[in-house]
């Protein structure tokens, strides 16, 4: 029975990463927005109906990667070690979540895919409110974190919040010169990132915990 379930959740896994594929295959190649789900469907023999079971609409296709991503680099951050400044653990973070990129995504789709797709949504309007939109709520969720290593109340204490959205601000523009620079690799944009990030460093990487205090 067991065995039966597992190879029923294998089926329905690959199913899903194979519309995820085709949606994200026609996105680059015609548009998001003159890409229908009856496309999507067709590309992998299945119905509409089918398509729907794994995704609300496009648009939930087009950030699913994106979304995985997000969730591990929010993961690995509240793992990071508590010696580490706010803006230092984020760095770390954001350019482990670089260097494990190509496993973490290739399990569902090739990373020059995934690339293609950052560069579409960054210019296709509607996928663009809709990313700026998302950063806002992942910036809100970054900001509890650091605000919950730091010991602070991230509604009295404006620092989380502030180093937040000056890191959030450097991967919004390292992103959008990557997505219009003809190199889009993983290593290009790792680079990128790290150069600009280094420009804040003298500013957030010093560390706000007083052990000292915090023991007295």
């Amino acid at each position: 029975m067991s065995a039966h379930l597992n190879l029923r959740e294998l089926k329905k896994q690959r199913t899903r990463n194979a519309l995820l594929r085709a949606a994200l295959e026609l996105f680059t190649v015609q548009g998001f927005e003159r890409t229908t789900v009856d496309e999507i469907a067709e590309a992998c023999e299945v119905s509409q109906r089918t398509f729907f079971r794994y995704f609300t609409n496009k648009e939930e296709a087009a950030f699913a990667v994106q979304e995985m991503v997000e969730s591990r680099f929010v993961a690995a951050l509240r793992e990071r070690p508590a010696a580490e400044g706010p803006f230092e653990a984020m760095r770390h973070t954001v350019l482990g979540t670089w260097d494990a990129l190509s496993r973490s995504v290739e399990e569902v789709i090739p990373v020059e895919l995934h690339m293609r797709t950052y560069q579409m949504i960054e210019s296709t309007p509607s996928l663009l409110a809709a990313h700026l939109r998302r950063s806002i709520e992942l910036e809100e969720e970054i900001a509890g974190v650091i605000a919950e290593r730091e010991g602070l109340d991230v509604d009295s204490d404006p620092r989380p919040r502030v180093a937040v959205a000056a890191f959030s601000g450097v991967m919004r523009m390292t992103g959008r010169l990557w997505g219009a620079g003809e190199d889009a690799s993983v290593d290009a944009i790792r680079v990128l990132t790290e150069s600009y990030l280094d420009h804040l460093k003298p500013s957030l990487g010093e560390r706000w915990r007083d052990d000292n205090a915090s023991q007295a």
